[in-house]
């Protein structure tokens, strides 16, 4: 059987379901990008597509404007991204409220970067919630919304230990987290070995991993050397060479992504929170392989 064929009878038990995080457009030519991203990647049917929210709240107004309009102009849930990085409970609070009036169901709870950025110290605001179980438990204090969390494989890079950042998931759980978006990573044993370690902890929310198809690969490694995840050296292999040869870029991408979601799924996952980067081809062409076909699809065939 080909390695990019999924079994069949996995597929008629465990129907693969979807989401996808997008970014805030900063430019008219951005905002184009996204929303021709969204359009294409609509028809498979998300369980719910998340916008970002910039350090310190740096894009609050644009994730806003971004989820009001996914709740207006089409059928997608949209999940909004919220921090407490230098903010008030009270300006937090704030969002929060804002998101219910527009009509948003679904917060994913972050407690965002330090404010000199990835590296540097993080320092609660005096009069902010200094942790994410903290800002879980005001979400829901406000609205009856569903709540995601982050999760890290590979360990959070400021926690002392993996067993010190499962006890902040057990805190995010404890507090009202409905669900769990892992941090990217390319070896699937993290995945699974952290799983069996949450799981023996009593913790039964969805660990739902996160994929990132590389659309650079220089790019993807600096930002995982900065988020704690590694970079096999047989990716590294695959993409060495490439730097001035973007299609073929894609087509090695494509493959990465599509054996490793594809494994995933043999071994009993059947959820995925792609990380777009506001580009659809890569992460449409591997819902392909998944099986995913949009409604547009369906009526050709």
């Amino acid at each position: 059987m080909s390695p990019l064929t999924l079994r069949p009878s996995r597929q008629a038990s465990c129907p693969i379901k979807v989401s996808f995080e997008f970014f805030p457009p900063k430019t008219p030519e951005m905002e184009a990008t996204l929303w021709s991203s969204i359009e294409r990647l609509a028809p498979l049917q998300p369980q719910f597509v998340s916008v970002t929210y910039g350090a310190g709240g740096s894009t609050r107004e644009r994730t806003h404007a971004t989820v009001s309009r996914l709740v207006r102009e089409t059928h997608l849930n949209p999940a909004a991204h919220l921090t407490c990085v230098d903010a008030t409970k009270e300006e937090v609070d704030g969002v929060i409220s804002a998101y219910w009036e527009a009509g948003v169901r679904h917060v994913v709870a972050l407690r965002g970067d330090p404010v000199g950025g990835l590296g540097t110290a993080y320092a609660p605001h005096p009069q902010g919630y200094r942790r994410t179980c903290d800002l879980v438990r005001g979400i829901k204090a406000v609205g009856d919304f569903e709540v995601s969390v982050s999760a890290y494989p590979e360990k959070h890079p400021e926690a002392a230990s993996l067993e010190a950042d499962i006890d902040e998931l057990q805190a995010k759980v404890d507090c009202g987290a409905d669900r769990a978006i892992t941090q990217f990573f390319f070896d699937n044993e993290h995945y699974f070995r952290y799983l069996d370690r949450v799981r023996a902890r009593g913790i039964n929310i969805p660990i739902v991993p996160g994929i990132v198809p590389v659309q650079n690969f220089k790019q993807t490694a600096n930002f995982a050397a900065k988020t704690g995840a590694s970079i096999p050296a047989w990716l590294a292999a695959r993409f060495d060479g490439l730097d001035g040869d973007v299609e073929t870029r894609k087509l090695i991408a494509a493959a990465v992504a599509a054996e490793q979601v594809i494994d995933l799924v043999d071994r009993g996952v059947n959820e995925f929170h792609f990380y777009t980067m506001n580009r659809a081809d890569l992460v449409y062409a591997i819902c392909r392989l998944l099986g995913l076909r949009g409604q547009a699809d369906k009526v050709a065939a």
